[in-house]
């Protein structure tokens, strides 16, 4: 049983060498671009549900 997760470990480290990791400059530009997709995604979505609704209660009334 210890002989498995001691092999699974040991591939689990050489697997993580292999892997690109992002430069310091990079994680940021990337996280910069993850938060202003978010906010502009959130403002679009919020003034379609803004207008749907007028939009709705218009119809409704």
């Amino acid at each position: 049983m210890f002989g498995k997760i001691q092999k699974f470990v040991t591939e689990v480290g050489v697997e993580l060498k292999k892997v690109s990791w992002l430069t310091r400059q990079e994680l940021k530009d990337a996280t910069w671009i993850v938060m202003l997709s978010s906010a502009f995604l959130g403002v679009f979505i919020g003034c379609v549900d803004f207008v749907l609704s007028k939009l709705l209660g218009l119809l409704i009334r």
